[in-house]
């Protein structure tokens, strides 16, 4: 990189970096539809399923997944014809209702998470380098979007 300025040699570093972080999070999205595909559900099923780690509202869920509470409503309402999640009256606001797992739901997410953790792209880094190197996404990922 002899010649580069340091601002070249930085938006070559930045484009590596952005291709290795890619290249991760489609390895981790293929796994996770290659698992969910096993169990006969979509990817998007399998990440509610995954995140539904107790009793949570449409919202809550939304917001693990990523995606809009009219998405995360689609998703859920297939689940809720499969039997695997049911909407319950939020204990403490009669607005809200509380999505929960059946005994079918929580059978199938042990399952799924069972078929997620078997070699998964993250399973050659250690437990010490997962917990690094999801400090340091977080730690990118809460910056501004802009510094001036």
């Amino acid at each position: 990189m002899t010649g580069m300025t340091n601002p070249e040699a930085q938006a070559i570093a930045e484009r590596q970096l952005c291709g290795l972080v890619n290249g991760v999070a489609h390895q981790i999205a293929e796994h996770l539809r290659q698992r969910a595909a096993m169990l006969g559900l979509t990817a998007a099923q399998a990440t509610a399923l995954r995140e539904l780690s107790g009793p949570m509202t449409m919202r809550e869920l939304a917001e693990r997944m990523s995606c809009e509470p009219s998405n995360a409503t689609f998703v859920v309402d297939k689940l809720e014809k499969q039997s695997l999640i049911e909407r319950r009256p939020h204990p403490t606001d009669r607005r809200a209702k509380q999505l929960v797992l059946t005994p079918e739901g929580t059978a199938l997410r042990g399952r799924l998470l069972e078929l997620l953790g078997a070699d998964s792209p993250l399973a050659g880094l250690t437990q010490d380098e997962q917990q690094t190197l999801q400090k340091l996404l977080e730690r990118a990922t809460a910056r501004p979007a802009t510094q001036h």
